[in-house]
């Protein structure tokens, strides 16, 4: 293997920073009519720069990229893909976890029930979500949902966006091993359209309870793996800045699992990562959702199941 280039060794952060530089200046000139021509000509050369930059990210900054702090997240996406949206609470066995959402939305005034986990942007947001790694209580109150829209005969739209489902005592205590797999059997065994796309992290089981759909996608700079790439260096080298490496051999990128037979199709990013525009990003997001819904509603109950069913089966064959 040859070795990387500068820009392929460099961690996004240092990747990112002419971009954000050339930004803060196009900015400063916004409110100065006089400038409108420099400021065009900034605009160009930002383009040129954001297609060098982002063209060839190594997995590794695609990682980074999946986590990036701007990332849209799920509320992001229901503010601008949904009409409206009603959000639903609790599991009703033990409470309401903030790290999980769900409730119904209307996208083209066609109502969807909509589950996504949900991280938080300021320390307050991040406490109240958990960082995006949900209880047993989490994947109950999924479940609860996703069985209310099979009764109403209503689709399903699962955003997914975690490290992992939150491993504390009190989680283990509550089940959440069983909560994971009743939600992978029952998933399995829903006769509506389920459609689930990872909008930034997916991480391990506490991606897949959600993950078990008739069309799986993935947005352009997201990650989907049985373990992150620090995880997996510790394990293997036990050193976790060999991370890059392990985010190399994890196959966690899109295109990786793509070819796999993993996912169903990549969502594309606006140039610069999804942070850089939540609207197209949204309405990117959107469309494919809707175009995949569209195909799926052909298919009657019993052809949904099966079709499921074999599309799981396939994964991981060999000859």
């Amino acid at each position: 293997m040859k070795d990387a280039s500068p820009e392929q060794a460099m961690d996004l952060a240092q990747l990112e920073k002419p971009v954000l530089e050339l930004e803060a200046q196009i900015q400063a000139m916004a409110m100065d009519p006089s400038q409108a021509r420099e400021r065009e000509k900034l605009e160009k050369k930002l383009d040129k720069l954001k297609a060098e930059l982002f063209s060839n990210l190594t997995n590794w900054q695609r990682a980074q990229l999946a986590r990036h702090p701007k990332r849209p997240y799920t509320l992001d996406y229901l503010e601008r893909i949904c009409e409206r949206f009603e959000e639903l609470h609790g599991d009703r066995r033990f409470g309401d976890d903030a790290a999980i959402v769900g409730g119904l939305g209307w996208i083209d005034d066609n109502a969807v029930m909509i589950i996504g986990q949900q991280k938080g942007r300021d320390t307050k947001q991040k406490i109240l979500r958990n960082f995006g790694m949900p209880k047993p209580e989490g994947y109950r109150k999924a479940l609860r949902l996703m069985k209310l829209a099979e009764k109403f005969k209503r689709p399903i739209l699962c955003l997914i966006d975690t490290p992992g489902a939150y491993p504390g005592v009190d989680a283990e205590e509550r089940g959440q091993a069983e909560a994971i797999a009743r939600n992978l059997l029952e998933m399995a065994k829903l006769e509506v359209p389920v459609v689930a796309v990872v909008i930034g992290e997916g991480g391990s089981g506490g991606a897949l309870a959600l993950g078990v759909a008739d069309r799986v996608l993935m947005l352009e700079n997201a990650i989907y793996s049985v373990i992150s790439p620090e995880g997996c260096a510790s394990i293997l080298w036990k050193d976790a800045s060999q991370a890059p490496k392990a985010a190399d051999a994890l196959k966690l990128t899109a295109p990786d699992l793509l070819d796999l037979g993993v996912i169903d199709g990549i969502v594309k990013e606006p140039l610069g990562g999804a942070h850089s525009d939540f609207d197209a990003a949204a309405a990117a997001l959107k469309e494919a959702v809707v175009e995949a819904f569209s195909e799926l509603a052909e298919l009657d109950a019993g052809q949904l199941v099966e079709e499921r069913y074999q599309k799981f089966a396939r994964m991981g064959s060999v000859g």
